[in-house]
Order: C-alpha cells, then structure tokens, then sequence
C-alpha cells in the first residue's frame, strides 16, 4: 500500500527530523527513487539502498525514533549496529538505531554511499 510521507509520520512526528537528516545525506551521494509504504520508507536505484521504518510501530519499551536499515554483501563489524542478520548466504542486513542527531554523522554518510553504489 502506498502512502504519503505526511501519512507515513501521522503519530510519529518526533521521527521525521531523523528521516529528512538521513535523506538530505542520501541526497549529497547521488539520485534514488523515494517510495513510502505503511510500514517503511525505501530508496531505490535498481536495487533498494535503504530502509528507514519506525519501531514504534511494531513494538513497545524503550525504542528509538527512527531505524536505518542497509544490506551489504559483508558484515560490517561496527558495535554500532543493533542487529546484523544474514537472510541469505552473502547478503547482510544491518540495523542501525537512531536516537538522535548525533548519530547521522559521517559514518552514517560512508555507509549510505556504500550501499547507494552497490545499488546500482
């Protein structure tokens, strides 16, 4: 189902800064395809090169504004990750809490290009 932006943050409004700095970054590396669905906002080349989805959402306790999701073709050994999983042989998804602005910095940014470039 596809949705607004304005309609992605309806009740979430605390997480949309997070997105716009994540966005903005993206947008220094290099062209994607925005599309908003219900449950995540994805950017796209020919392949996705991230996903930002609210955990709130789905879940309850303590839980940060706002995840970025990226996949790789190597774990990447950051003890930033709040959870590496390996849904197929050579293809690493890596969960990245967002908790504030601080965190969107220029690790965020080589990681973003890392996946924007092997999105092509």
């Amino acid at each position: 189902m596809i949705i607004t932006l304005d309609e992605f943050f309806r009740g979430y409004e605390a997480s949309k800064p997070y997105f716009e700095a994540v966005r903005v970054l993206l947008d220094t590396i290099g062209p994607t395809e925005m599309r908003v669905s219900k449950s995540q906002v994805a950017f796209w080349r020919s392949k996705a090169v991230a996903y930002l989805w609210i955990p709130a959402r789905y879940l309850t306790g303590d839980l940060a504004p706002l995840v970025l999701t990226l996949g790789f073709d190597q774990r990447d050994e950051s003890p930033r990750w709040k959870e590496i999983v390996e849904p197929a042989p050579g293809h690493f998804t890596h969960h990245l809490e967002i908790w504030s602005m601080a965190a969107i910095d220029d690790q965020v940014r080589d990681w973003l290009k890392k996946a924007w470039l092997n999105a092509a």
